[in-house]
């Protein structure tokens, strides 16, 4: 091979390469210019996706209104000196007779609740505190029930039956639940926790008046 044909294959090399190069350069160029025209498109495609998603699945939003309207205060001195926990079973039925098994709907619901019994001192007045041969006579005001509360976390319905054509009563567990806070209640008082509270009462008042100088405090009725 004579120099001349060298020189040609070179130019011809150098040719080749600077298309390879120019061919690359350009593909490179269009491929950011492509992805700079899209990137809008995708970026609003995005955007679409969140909101269809936002509407199909929303978040539910709080807004407390900022106005507070206190609308009354009481100084409480109750004297809570007993708490009963009971289970009661309840059912709660409609639409029961000859046709129940279409229309009929009936729950049976398990309570868990909690009876509070106590003293409310706020009730003991200054005639109800009296010195007898130096011995503290104290009436009492009557033993009452502060509260009768379910509890939801341990309360349920343990079965359900509704009639072929019935889609059930939405109020009926509603009716059981206020049936059971009314059992429990009612239970509670049956078993003597007014009178347990009573007790109670005494027993610890006892030990404040002693405390107080009176070791001889008499509770009458």
């Amino acid at each position: 091979m004579n120099k001349l044909n060298i020189v040609l294959l070179l130019i011809i090399l150098l040719i080749f390469g600077a298309a390879y190069f120019m061919v690359t350069a350009i593909q490179d160029n269009q491929k950011r210019v492509i992805d700079s025209a899209i990137a809008p498109f995708a970026q609003g495609n995005a955007a679409l996706q969140t909101q269809v998603s936002t509407l199909l699945h929303p978040t539910p939003t709080i807004i407390p209104d900022p106005v507070t309207i206190i609308q009354d205060v009481h100084a409480l001195a109750r004297l809570e000196t007993i708490q009963y926990s009971v289970e009661k079973v309840i059912t709660a039925e409609i639409g029961q007779g000859s046709f129940a098994f279409l229309f009929g709907d009936k729950i049976l619901f398990v309570a868990h609740g909690t009876v509070i019994a106590g003293i409310d001192l706020e009730k003991l007045g200054p005639s109800d505190l009296k010195m007898v041969n130096g011995i503290l006579n104290v009436r009492l005001p009557e033993p009452e029930i502060f509260s009768a509360t379910l509890d939801n976390d341990r309360s349920y319905v343990f079965n359900r039956e509704t009639g072929l054509l019935s889609k059930g009563d939405q109020n009926l567990e509603t009716n059981a639940r206020e049936a059971a806070e009314n059992e429990i209640r009612k239970a509670a008082i049956e078993d003597g926790i007014l009178e347990k509270a009573r007790q109670n009462a005494e027993s610890y008042l006892s030990k404040f008046f002693a405390a107080l100088g009176y070791p001889n405090a008499v509770f009458i009725k």
